[in-house]
C-alpha cells in the first residue's frame, strides 16, 4: 500500500475489507517519518510506543466485531500548543521545553473518543508566532514540495505532516491564518472554524479571543469528517457555543453549488498578488460558473484594513497570556538571579524568542497607560466594523472567495529579517478570525514551479455545512487532490 497516498476515507475502508491492520499502518506511517522527516522537521515529538499499543488494542475490537468510532484507526498528528497528557507540550519554545501536561485538551479526548491515535507533536512557530515556522526554538520545517521553502505558519509542522504523506489527519491553531496559509503553501486542505465550535480547553493561548483549532487533510471529504469528530459544546470553555447543534458535515457534500451565490471582493485582486495565484484563482471561478454557482464582484474595503487591528489586539492579548511564564511557577527558569525581578527578566530574556519578545512588547506598549485609548481602543473599535461590514456582506452572498495568501511559497531566511513584510502575507486571513466566521483553504492549482496554490471560501458564523459543500464541489470540478509532494529519501 502506498501509504502515503492514502485519505482517511480509504483507510477506514481497508480496516473494514480486511487489506490491513491498524497496527501495519501505523507502523508504517512511523517508518515513513523515521526515513523522511530528518529533512522535513515536521514532528518535535513522536509517540511510536503508544500508538502502536493503542493501534494493537484497536485491531482486537476490529476482530471482534466492535465499532471502533469515526476516526477509528486514524494516525492524528498535533500541533505540539494543543495540551497532551503524558507527552510533552512545549509551544516550540525553550521556555516550555519540558512542559509534559497532567490532562489531554478537549480535542484531544474527543479525537481519542472517535478512535484516533495520537502518533506525534507537531513544530511550530514559537507560542504560534509567525507565518513560516522559523520561529521555532527547535528547528526550522521545510516544505515538503521545495525543501527551500517555508510550509507558511505558524501551523507548518502540521502543514509539512500532511502534504508529507506522514499521517493522513493534523490539528493546528489558527489565530490569524495559522491553518490556511500553510494549507495553501502545502497543499492541504485547512479549516478554520467559527469561533467556539471547537473547544480551545487545553489549547495554550496566543491571543484568546482569535484563536481556533481545526484540522489539516488531503480531501475536503476528510475534513468534514474530522469537523464532526470534534465540534460541540465544551463547560471547560466558556467561549465554545452553547445551543448549537452538532451538525452532520458528511452528508449532502455533494449536494453542488447550482445557485450558489459567491462574491469576490476586488480588493484582493489588486496590487501585490502574485500573477501566478491570480489566474489560478480566475481558473477556480470559472470552474464554480461551470457548476452553476453565481458569482459577482464587488467592493469589500475592510479586506486591507485588518492588518493592523489584528497585531494590535492579537499582541495586546499574547502580553497578558505570556505574563504567567515567569520562572517561579512553571517552565524553564534562569539559572543565574539575586532577586524575584532578576529571575523573571532573565528567565523572560532567556526563554523566549525574538519575535515572541517582539510581540509581548507591542502588546504592552498598546495597553500602557497614555497609549490605550490611542491603539488598542481603536482596534477594538476597528474589530465591531470589520464584525459588521462581514455581516453585511452575508446578506448578499452565501460565500466570500479570496485568495488564501498573495505569494507563493517564499525561501527559507527570506523575509525573517523584515517583520513587516512577512506580517503582509497574512493579509487575506486575519479579518477571519477578527469577525469571528469559518474559512476553508483548499488547493486552487499550482505554479509553473510546481508550488501550491491555495484559495479560501469565507463563510456566515456556523455556514461550515455551505463551505465544505462549495469547496468539495470545486475540488472534485479541478481534480488536484490526489497530488502528493515528491519527496525521496535522502542518500
Amino acid at each position: 500500500m502506498k501509504i502515503e497516498q492514502m485519505t482517511i476515507e480509504e483507510i477506514q475502508k481497508g480496516y473494514s475489507e480486511k487489506l490491513f491492520t491498524v497496527t501495519e499502518v501505523v507502523q508504517s506511517y512511523l517508518d515513513r517519518i523515521e526515513k523522511l522527516d530528518p529533512q522535513i522537521g515536521a514532528f518535535i515529538s513522536l509517540c511510536s510506543e503508544s500508538a502502536l499499543k493503542e493501534a494493537e488494542v484497536l485491531d482486537e475490537r476490529l476482530a471482534a466485531g466492535e465499532d471502533i468510532g469515526l476516526l477509528g484507526g486514524i494516525p492524528v498528528a498535533v500541533k505540539d500548543n494543543i495540551c497532551t497528557r503524558s507527552i510533552k507540550t512545549t509551544c516550540a519554545s525553550k521556555i516550555l521545553e519540558d512542559f509534559v501536561p497532567p490532562y489531554d485538551a478537549t480535542i484531544v479526548q474527543k479525537l481519542k473518543d472517535a478512535g484516533a491515535i495520537i502518533i506525534g507533536k507537531t513544530n511550530m512557530d514559537e507560542f504560534a508566532m509567525g507565518s513560516s515556522t522559523e520561529n521555532s526554538a527547535f528547528q526550522k520545517t521545510k516544505n515538503p514540495w521545495d525543501l527551500s521553502k517555508v510550509p507558511g505558519g505558524s501551523s507548518g509542522g502540521s502543514a509539512a505532516a500532511l502534504a508529507a504523506g506522514f499521517v493522513p489527519l493534523t490539528f493546528g491553531s489558527d489565530t490569524g491564518g495559522s491553518i490556511r496559509q500553510p494549507a495553501a503553501f502545502c497543499g492541504a486542505v485547512g479549516l478554520k472554524p467559527t469561533y467556539g465550535l471547537i473547544s480551545r480547553y487545553g489549547l495554550i493561548a496566543f491571543a484568546s479571543s482569535l484563536d481556533q483549532i481545526g484540522p489539516f487533510t488531503r480531501t475536503v471529504k476528510d475534513c468534514a469528517l474530522s469537523l464532526q469528530a470534534i465540534q460541540g459544546y465544551d463547560p471547560l470553555d466558556t467561549t465554545s457555543i452553547q445551543g448549537e447543534p452538532t451538525k452532520d458535515y458528511i452528508s449532502d457534500l455533494n449536494k453542488g453549488v447550482k445557485g450558489l451565490r459567491i462574491g469576490i471582493p476586488k480588493e484582493c485582486f489588486q496590487e501585490g498578488l502574485d500573477p501566478e495565484i491570480r489566474t489560478a484563482i480566475e481558473n477556480a471561478v470559472k470552474q464554480f460558473e461551470a457548476m452553476g454557482a453565481v458569482i459577482e464582484e464587488f467592493s469589500l474595503p475592510i479586506m486591507d484594513s485588518g492588518l493592523s487591528a489584528y497585531y494590535i489586539i492579537s499582541s495586546a492579548e499574547a502580553s497578558a497570556n505570556l505574563a504567567r511564564y515567569d520562572g517561579v511557577r512553571y517552565g524553564y527558569r534562569a539559572e543565574s538571579f539575586t532577586g524575584i525581578e532578576e529571575l523573571m527578566e532573565n528567565t523572560r530574556t532567556e526563554g523566549f524568542g525574538k519575535e515572541v519578545k517582539r510581540r509581548i512588547m507591542l502588546g504592552t506598549y498598546v495597553l500602557s497607560s497614555g497609549y490605550y485609548d490611542a491603539y488598542y481602543k481603536k482596534a477594538m473599535l476597528l474589530r465591531k466594523k470589520i464584525r459588521n461590514v462581514m455581516k453585511k456582506a452575508f446578506d448578499s452572498y452565501d460565500i466570500i472567495l479570496t485568495p488564501t495568501s498573495p505569494v507563493l511559497p517564499f525561501s527559507m531566511g527570506e523575509k525573517t529579517s523584515d517583520p513587516l513584510e512577512m506580517y503582509l502575507a497574512d493579509i487575506y486571513t486575519v479579518n477571519i478570525n477578527i469577525a469571528g466566521v469559518p474559512a476553508i483553504s483548499i488547493p486552487c492549482g499550482f505554479s509553473q514551479g510546481k508550488l501550491p496554490i491555495g484559495l479560501q471560501l469565507i463563510g456566515d458564523h456556523y455556514a461550515e455545512k455551505k463551505l465544505l459543500q462549495a469547496a468539495y464541489s470545486l475540488e472534485q470540478g479541478l481534480g488536484i487532490f490526489e497530488e502528493t509532494a515528491p519527496l525521496k529519501e535522502a542518500e
